[in-house]
């Protein structure tokens, strides 16, 4: 699926945008989904060096992109498990719920940019990142694979982590 339109070549709507991630995730409503994807794409821009975060800002639709937009130095390291506890301390989740949020997010992301971009941006992430864009391997789907297509939001609200 692609996704497109926008103010920029390869940048999306933001009611498109927003309603994928509402399918992905789950959610009750486009503001759920809002919140949700503010809060990954935050957590992600403390992750990324600037001019990263900036490209794929210009890729995202207001108010979206502002949550790429951080006055901040270098980018934190940090691993998957790091960027999940973040994720549901942003939005209140437990860490499974977190990672079906951004799972949710960041695979939409990777739907609407162009594959290249987001190709440079996981070649300098940590490999484990790649399965939140939905660029996983034979798992790719299954629920341990944290895809939100392979269950139900409930489901992962209720799993112990």
């Amino acid at each position: 699926m692609r996704i497109g339109g926008g103010r920029q070549e390869g940048a999306v709507q933001l009611e498109e945008f927003l309603n994928e991630v509402r399918d992905r995730g789950e959610y009750q409503s486009r503001d759920e989904a809002e919140h949700v994807s503010t809060a990954v794409l935050w957590v992600l821009a403390t992750r990324i060096a600037p001019e990263e975060a900036d490209d794929l800002a210009a890729r995202l639709p207001a108010p979206l992109d502002e949550a790429l937009h951080l006055e901040r130095g270098r980018p934190e390291s940090f691993g998957l498990e790091e960027f999940l506890w973040r994720v549901a301390e942003q939005t209140g989740a437990r860490p499974r719920t977190a990672q079906w949020d951004a799972c949710a997010v960041l695979s939409t992301v990777a739907d609407a940019v162009p594959g290249g971009r987001v190709d440079h941006l996981l070649s300098r992430l940590p490999t484990r990142y790649a399965e939140l864009f939905g660029r996983t391997g034979p798992q790719a789907g299954s629920p341990q694979a944290g895809s939100p297509q392979a269950g139900t939001r409930q489901a992962a609200s209720s799993e112990q982590t």
